[in-house]
């Protein structure tokens, strides 16, 4: 439903703030404890962390919270909905994996897919791009 919003949060900017001091700072915010109620994932390549919530919140008004905080404006941090995607990248993938393979294990449901338009191999860096033909099919 293009109406409900995403269960994630996406951080930027977050080089100013510890990974343990991120995840004190959204439980502060929510009011919700980690690994039980959201998950964060960092990904510093890129300097972004996404909070994704468990249970289920508005996440819009937690975004407004954030954008509001006193700590959150200090670091310099925004954040934002994860916006739907219809591609997802798999990593640490077995030297023999095939796009037949990839193709039928993401669109199986038991997995939580749905139906593959595409898979791109990246042997060299044992990974995949895979595209779904809509968005809800990447959980």
């Amino acid at each position: 439903d293009s109406a409900e919003a995403s269960p994630s949060v996406v951080f930027e900017n977050i080089e100013r703030c510890s990974p343990d001091c991120l995840h004190m700072l959204l439980e502060n915010v929510s009011g919700l404890t980690e690994d039980a109620d959201f998950t964060v994932e960092l990904i510093p390549e890129i300097n972004v962390a996404v909070a994704t919530f468990i249970k289920n919140i508005d996440t819009k008004e937690f975004v407004e919270k954030c954008s509001q905080h006193r700590r959150v404006r200090e670091f310099k941090m925004t954040a934002r909905l994860l916006e739907p995607t219809q591609s997802i990248k798999a990593e640490n993938l077995p030297d023999s994996i095939s796009t037949d393979y990839l193709t039928v294990y993401f669109e199986s449901t038991r997995n939580g897919g749905g139906p593959v338009s595409d898979v791109q191999l990246f042997p060299e860096e044992n990974s995949a791009i895979v595209t779904f033909c809509d968005h809800k099919g990447n959980t």
